[in-house]
């Protein structure tokens, strides 16, 4: 191997979504608008539900942890494409990529598990509905969520861990606008199997499992939905889990999304575009198809923006 094969590399470039100078404005533009809206809409559904006593229930507790999830999702990736776009640089070095693998993995996989909950939630509350309050007690949804958390930080520090065993030593161009996992992985030059190993046992037990979840979950909703005899009552129960189906819908679509456009030859630019639906867009709308398909939400963001504005 060569001498220059044996120097480690400090630095990765990040290529982002396109090279083109001009394009380069309308992205900042875009981008930073997309993420103040994710910012502002999330944070608005958090004060909302902590400002409203009516709204102090299992459901709403698990829509303030998805909220805080999106915040924290979407500033792994953005905050550092803007200033690249800013400072016309695509530099990151080494910790960076390695922190940001860490954290968007964490926030990645915390989506799922909140969504899975949630539907937990949904379940309970369409099939059992006498027992709601005795199952979904505060012990069990504080348990729910510290339980996803561990597991999640766990996960990340393992992955991260893993990636520190390899090694890159020519190729340092990433084409995305983030520190993939999967992407560092195929630019590495030392033996990567122990990490495509640990990589999709991870995605499947921790993104597969809890979407199993959710499907028995709803298999079991609309079962129960079929059986209710009135059209008033089939409306009432769909519609108490319509926002977070449409959720679940869309963050799910876009992952498969990305995957199969990663799985195409040539797909790395695709594969980058394609992200930014579940890393951008996805935790964008989230605020919105809560707050449009749900009245307690909407009532509790006119009560405080009423307040405020006193």
């Amino acid at each position: 191997m060569g001498q220059g094969n044996d120097t480690e590399i400090s630095e990765f470039l990040l290529l982002g979504l396109s090279e083109e100078p001009e394009l380069q404005p309308l992205l900042f533009g875009l981008f930073l608008s997309m993420y103040l809206i994710t910012i502002f809409g999330n944070l608005l559904i958090i004060l909302a539900v902590s400002c409203d006593p009516h709204l102090h229930t299992p459901m709403y507790f698990f829509l303030t942890n998805l909220s805080f999830v999106d915040i924290c999702f979407t500033s792994t990736t953005v905050p550092k494409m803007l200033q690249n776009i800013q400072t016309q640089s695509k530099v990151i070095t080494y910790a960076g990529c390695v922190t940001q693998i860490y954290f968007f993995i964490l926030f990645a996989v915390s989506d799922f598990f909140v969504l899975s909950v949630m539907a937990y939630d949904r379940f309970v509350a369409i099939c059992y509905p006498l027992h709601y309050t005795v199952i979904m007690n505060s012990r069990l949804c504080g348990l729910l969520v510290l339980v996803s958390w561990i597991m999640c930080i766990l996960n990340s520090l393992l992955q991260s861990l893993m990636m520190l065993r390899l090694s890159f030593c020519t190729h340092f161009q990433i084409p995305h606008f983030f520190c993939e996992l999967n992407q560092m992985i195929q630019l590495a030059c030392s033996d990567t199997f122990l990490n495509n190993m640990v990589m999709y046992f991870a995605a499947v037990l921790l993104g597969g499992g809890p979407f199993a979840g959710i499907l028995y979950s709803y298999s079991k909703i609309v079962s129960t939905i079929c059986g209710i005899s009135s059209a008033l009552g089939k409306y009432k129960a769909f519609s108490t889990c319509a926002s977070h189906l449409s959720v679940v819908s869309l963050f799910y679509c876009t992952i498969l999304g990305v995957y199969l456009s990663s799985a195409a030859p040539q797909s790395s630019h695709s594969s980058a575009v394609a992200s930014v639906m579940y890393t951008v867009v996805t935790p964008m709308l989230n605020p919105f198809i809560y707050s449009l398909r749900n009245r307690d939400i909407k009532k509790a963001l006119r009560a405080f923006l009423v307040k405020e504005t006193l």
